[in-house]
């Protein structure tokens, strides 16, 4: 912090000149300008955060990914890491060389291994399937490299054929000058402007399809053709399917690029040229956008499969999507090819059959009256099923407990639940036509696999922040001193995350807390040592007795008393296919310049620059300093103008007042303490009228505050040495007599109102935001969305993001402005307790109906039971 203060120190000087109006407008730019950097520092701190751990679970080895992942995680991670260092300069008022010269560093040493990494498969345009496997996915993109590793290692039957590489696409792109053309055009595009991406996306695919292939490329694939057709007979037709960069891995893109069915060999040119096309489409650009994914790192192979002319054809999910706990594997099935099943034309039979014993639980028979055939001449015909067949099922039980058994292997093989579509030929054969993992599952810890009978469980529920299963004695740990006699093979408990646990990460068999997020710095150290870590579980200080014997289950999100061998014995981790490749070993190395954390204890005096080695050790830093930066420059922006007050009413906050001019009753100016009524500033005094409590809010208060206090309690646990002393505590109003920015920071609730109300309609505003809080996410979401329904309520425009919600409300008349004022204070006293209470997706409608029915605070209870009365009232 001494850098940090003496540069305030500088910018303090600058604060002594008269106080004349024009002053106080410029020291109310200096707080705005400061707090603006402030909030862009937070929000790369956060980015940079869930950066480590998107980074850290590719580490794991499980999920394939390629080198397009690292570079747009290593490129991001640079951008937050440099913008947090502006910020703060631009705060504190201080150069940070030594941190820009450390990130300079690793930014170069990422670049030269990214650079340096060899591709002795670089060269090739065609790749037969019989050459491919899981970590070929930067040659041959997701789908290829998906049914590679399902024939060549896990031996189970697909169509045989070829892949056109990325190698092939990028000799596409360079020989016609595509690259130039797509960047010329993209520069028209504006983001959130449809029709222009619309216009971009058709010109870029007009260009693509004029644009002839490389001799090279069309000779290899015709000779690949060539080959595939001696093998399997004349007649051969082509199934070409889309095979992005990041397709079918960490991101689906499912439905998002072309497939083209029953193509004839003299038609596979063009047709390979419409599929690259298909990486410009309206859609794809617009999920690319969406998804954060810079069209600089796309490429596209394309997956040139014998085309299988299926009798039936549907899709096999390994887990019910909407009920992921339940022992069951589902099929789908049509008669036909796939596509009317994947793309819900016809209702498919349906087929549950259980995960252990494969045998079904439930077939439910569609009339299926339509199906997709391929058409002698090429293409596809849509023709009537055979009345007969209309009501049959598609599948029989054997051929039912086939996929199924292939399902549960591919998953096995994976490591996660699989989306696996198939095809039965004319010969009763079945055959994968594709895998991938399973997207949009439920919140495993809320939904998850029956308890093991016999156990007492404990304590259920929070987030996973590194998964596994582990059994040893609780250890409660609530000061940093109870760490030094942490035994080993224990359990710690605490009441919420911190880094400071990394110190006994080795000797812990799990970690279980109250409150945290699993993106922040413990949970990203639990991964790196590998700890099965389970965080947000309310209650379990309390519920998880000093040296009792416990069995953390994180995946499931429970805690058993004893030890479950049965748990414990099936804790095998699944295969790690990706470890041991080029690109996980690249990963590990761009990884070691980002991930690792070793700044951990901001009173130590190794916690500054120098010691910095990482992106990660910047972030911290940075955002440990930021807090006391902030709230010095308030009071230097307050000390100078000595206008600063002290209210005196029952609010919950320790609320300073930094007046600009006009916004105190020249009668009090002289005093260090006023009261709601000796405010002249419109604004301000509107919002008393909803943030001081009134006599109805004080008497039902204390009963409420307990959450509010217990928070507080939490945050002093978490961080019992934090940097600045007073962080928490202070909220802030800078007024004037039209203006109002109004800032409170209690515990992890973070909340910011800016106002004009004057009598110009057309330059009136209210800004609010509202972020944090000290539950588990999903509760934190909850408010938002809660907070979000109210500020709509009052003709707020509303923006919801994770735990984060803001609003804006403007030109309307200053009468109008006040009113709405009175709400927001109103609300603010709402927010700063209620993430503890959002225990259902039903808290969000009793929290928007409380509010708006004028109750003083939020008391669940009360509220339900009101509903109930009313909901009588009505049926009598």
């Amino acid at each position: 912090m001494g850098t940090v203060l003496s540069g305030l120190r500088n910018l303090a000087a600058s604060f002594t000149r008269p106080k004349t109006p024009a002053n106080r407008d410029q020291s109310a730019a200096v707080f705005r300008e400061k707090y603006n950097r402030f909030q862009s520092l937070l929000e790369s701190n956060t980015e940079l955060l869930k950066i480590c751990s998107e980074i850290e679970g590719m580490l794991s080895g499980r999920e394939v990914f390629g080198m397009a992942f690292i570079r747009s995680r290593s490129s991001r991670a640079i951008f937050h890491a440099i913008r947090m260092i502006k910020s703060f300069e631009g705060l504190s008022g201080r150069p940070q060389p030594v941190l820009l010269a450390l990130v300079e560093r690793l930014s170069g040493e990422i670049k030269t291994v990214l650079e340096g990494r060899v591709n002795p498969l670089r060269g090739k345009l065609v790749l037969d399937l019989a050459e491919i496997t899981g970590e070929m996915v930067d040659q041959v993109g997701g789908k290829c490299a998906n049914l590679g590793e399902i024939a060549n290692r896990a031996g189970l039957p697909v169509p045989p054929g070829f892949s056109v590489t990325t190698a092939a696409f990028r000799a596409f792109f360079e020989e016609a000058g595509l690259f130039e053309t797509i960047a010329s055009i993209r520069l028209g595009i504006t983001p959130d402007d449809p029709g222009s991406m619309a216009a971009a996306a058709e010109d870029i695919q007009a260009a693509i399809l004029r644009a002839p292939l490389p001799e090279a490329v069309a000779r290899d694939m015709a000779a690949a053709a060539t080959r595939l057709e001696a093998r399997l007979g004349p007649g051969m037709r082509l199934a070409v399917r889309s095979s992005a960069i990041g397709e079918d891995g960490e991101l689906s893109f499912a439905g998002q690029y072309l497939t083209m069915l029953n193509v004839a060999p003299d038609r596979l040119a063009s047709s390979y040229t419409f599929v690259i096309a298909s990486l410009f489409t309206p859609r794809a650009m617009s999920y690319r956008l969406l998804k954060g994914i810079p069209d600089d790192d796309v490429a596209m192979a394309v997956a040139c499969l014998a085309q299988i002319p299926s009798r039936a054809a549907g899709v096999l999910y390994t887990r019910l999507p909407e009920a992921p706990s339940r022992q069951e594997v589902l099929i789908n099935a049509v008669w036909g090819l796939g596509p009317y099943a994947v793309d819900g034309v016809i209702t498919p039979d349906t087929y549950l059959l259980d995960r252990e014993s494969l045998e079904a639980t439930s077939v439910v028979v569609a009339d299926k009256p339509r199906m997709l055939v391929a058409a002698a001449a090429g293409g596809l015909l849509d023709v009537e099923v055979p009345e007969a067949e209309r009501t049959a099922p598609c599948l029989t039980a054997g051929q039912a407990r086939t996929l199924a058994g292939w399902g549960l292997a591919l998953e096995r093989h994976f490591g996660r639940p699989q989306d696996m579509e198939w095809a039965l030929d004319a010969a009763g054969e079945l055959i994968i036509l594709q895998s991938r993992q399973l997207t949009a599952l439920a919140d495993v810890a809320e939904n998850s696999a029956p308890p093991v009978p016999g156990y007492e469980i404990v304590a259920q529920g929070g987030q996973a922040a590194a998964s596994g299963v582990a059994c040893g004695p609780v250890y409660r740990a609530v000061t940093e001193d109870d760490l030094d006699g942490f035994p080993e093979g224990a359990v710690l408990v605490a009441s919420h995350s911190s880094p400071q646990f990394m110190v006994v990460m080795k000797r812990a068999a799990a970690i279980v807390t109250d409150h945290g997020s699993v993106t922040g710095h413990m949970a990203s150290l639990s991964r790196e040592f590998g700890v099965p870590t389970l965080i947000g579980l309310e209650g379990a200080t309390s519920l998880l007795a000093p040296g009792d014997i416990v069995t953390v289950d994180v995946g499931a999100g429970r805690i058993y008393r004893g030890r479950v061998e049965r748990l414990l014995a099936e804790a095998a981790e699944p295969s790690a296919l990706m470890a041991g490749t080029q690109v996980h070993a690249i990963l590990g190395q761009v990884a070691r310049r980002i991930v690792p954390l070793t700044l951990l204890n901001p009173k130590a005096p190794e916690f500054r620059p120098e010691n910095c080695t990482s992106l990660h050790d910047v972030t911290r830093l940075l955002h440990e300093w930021s807090y006391g930066c902030m709230f010095a420059v308030s009071d230097l922006v307050s000390g100078q103008q000595g206008g600063t007050y002290v209210l005196s009413a029952t609010t919950g906050l320790d609320l300073h007042i930094i007046d600009l001019g006009g916004g105190i009753r020249e009668e009090a100016a002289g005093r260090a303490r006023v009261r709601p009524a000796d405010i002249a500033s419109r604004p301000f005094a509107a919002l008393l009228t909803g943030l001081v409590l009134s006599e109805e809010a004080k008497a039902l208060r204390p009963v409420n505050l307990g959450g509010f206090l217990s928070v507080m309690s939490e945050q002093l646990i978490a961080q019992p040495k934090a940097g600045a002393d007073r962080f928490g505590e202070k909220s802030y109003a800078i007024i004037s007599d039209k203006y109002l920015n109004f800032s409170s920071r209690v515990g992890y609730h973070y909340g910011v109102l800016d106002c004009y109300c004057g009598q110009t309609v057309n330059k009136n505003y209210i800004t609010f935001s509202f972020s944090g809080g000290a539950a588990d996410d999903v509760k934190r979401s909850r408010r938002a969305r809660a907070i979000g329904r109210i500020l709509a309520e009052l003709g707020f425009s509303v923006e919801a993001v994770s735990d984060r919600v803001s609003g804006r409300f403007q030109k309307f008349s200053p009468e109008v402005i006040a009113e709405k004022l009175g709400h927001m204070g109103r609300l603010l006293q709402f927010t700063r307790q209620t993430d503890m209470l959002m225990v259902s997706e039903e808290s969000i409608e009793t929290m928007v109906a409380c509010f708006l029915s004028g109750a003083p605070c939020f008391d669940p209870a009360a509220a339900a039971k009101a509903q109930a009365q009313t909901a009588a009232a009505d049926k009598s």
